[in-house]
């Protein structure tokens, strides 16, 4: 759950700093996805073309897997070191 959490919390970050926020994502998949629509604009009125879309779309993904890992190995840290701190325990 928490996995999933950081996840989408990094995907909507990066569209955010890119000028597409939470608000303006709901309905926008079928112009997103077209390739006859390379003028979409977002929350501050920046105009997309589909390459400049797709860009952004794959960084989302990118991130969301990184994230993903990251709160993996962060959890094997934390169940490694249940009772004694990393510096107590090492990572032998």
């Amino acid at each position: 759950m928490l996995q999933a959490l950081g996840g989408f919390f990094t995907y909507f970050v990066i569209l955010a700093e890119n000028g597409f926020l939470p608000s303006t994502l709901l309905g926008i998949r079928i112009l997103w996805d077209s390739r006859d629509v390379n003028d979409l604009e977002d929350t501050y009125g920046q105009q997309w073309t589909y390459e400049q879309r797709k860009i952004v779309e794959f960084t989302c993904h990118t991130s969301f897997f990184v994230s993903i890992v990251v709160v993996q190995w962060a959890d094997l840290i934390i169940c490694k070191t249940r009772r004694n701190s990393v510096f107590q325990q090492g990572m032998k």
